[in-house]
């Protein structure tokens, strides 16, 4: 019954939520465009199906994303699991000594990265679109390694303290580098890469990540600390995709290169 009224009351909230959106678009349909709107009864139930969808994936998020979140970083920065029994009161932090941290992390951004319905999504049209030259397969492994080293990285920057400002502005001094050194059809597809790895899957997961290890490590704030991983999983793939495609602009040419000497040997 509890669950029951969860979901109603989400429903009630979700429903406030995409009224707007609905006043947008019927609004420019009939004021602006001024025609009958095709398939209206298709178009209302799909209103419905999503505001039920929505209702059903916030209930989730609260009732299982985020828990298992701040219960796997609660449970992987425990003293007695990092030092053991004996030292776990004694020992003083070192970020080494939070590798099993930083395995989850990548673990995590890759694994939810690779399921991302907007990452499969934008690959597949890449694909298309390049007649097949940029490979669905290869932009979405780029995509997904990027926003696990992103996210590993962003989880070492809350076990050390670091500041979040030195490392975006390191990280975009790269990007901006590599996108002058880039191949040109790439570059918008690096940087739309960005957005879509952080959608529906990946942000509650990296969230409550961020947050649970702010809470846990001694010394950190969940508000200062525990945001700012979802800005190391949106830069980093721009970063990696475009490191994709200069890797493989180098073979290309190195392929071209062998098999123009071959054509011209003896």
């Amino acid at each position: 019954m509890e669950l029951l009224t969860t979901i109603a009351t989400t429903s009630w909230e979700t429903i406030g939520d995409v009224l707007p959106i609905a006043a947008v678009l019927f609004g420019f349909q009939f004021l602006v465009i001024r025609r009958k709107l095709p398939h209206l009864k298709q178009v209302l139930m799909g209103f419905g199906l999503v505001i039920l969808g929505l209702s059903l994936f916030l209930v989730g998020l609260d009732k299982a994303l985020f828990p298992l979140g701040r219960a796997m970083a609660e449970q992987l920065t425990d003293p007695t699991f990092v030092y053991g029994a004996e030292a776990a009161s004694t020992a003083a932090i070192h970020w080494l000594d939070f590798y099993w941290v930083y395995l989850f992390s990548l673990s995590i951004g890759i694994a939810a990265v690779l399921v991302e319905p907007a990452v499969i999504a934008v690959a597949i049209k890449a694909q298309d679109v390049s007649g097949g030259t940029i490979s669905a397969l290869g932009l979405r492994l780029a995509i997904a390694i990027g926003v696990g080293v992103g996210i590993t990285l962003g989880a070492m920057r809350i076990v050390t303290g670091t500041s979040l400002h030195y490392a975006i502005v390191a990280a975009y001094g790269l990007v901006i580098v590599q996108t002058l050194c880039s191949p040109r059809a790439m570059i918008p597809i690096a940087y739309d890469s960005g957005g879509v790895s952080t959608s529906t899957v990946t942000v509650p997961l990296v969230t409550a990540l961020g947050l649970g290890l702010a809470s846990s490590i001694p010394g950190r704030s969940p508000m200062l600390d525990g945001f700012g991983l979802i800005a190391f999983a949106v830069l980093f793939p721009i970063i990696s995709v475009l490191a994709y495609a200069q890797l493989t602009w180098l073979y290309e040419r190195v392929g071209a290169t062998f098999r123009k000497e071959n054509s011209n040997g003896p």
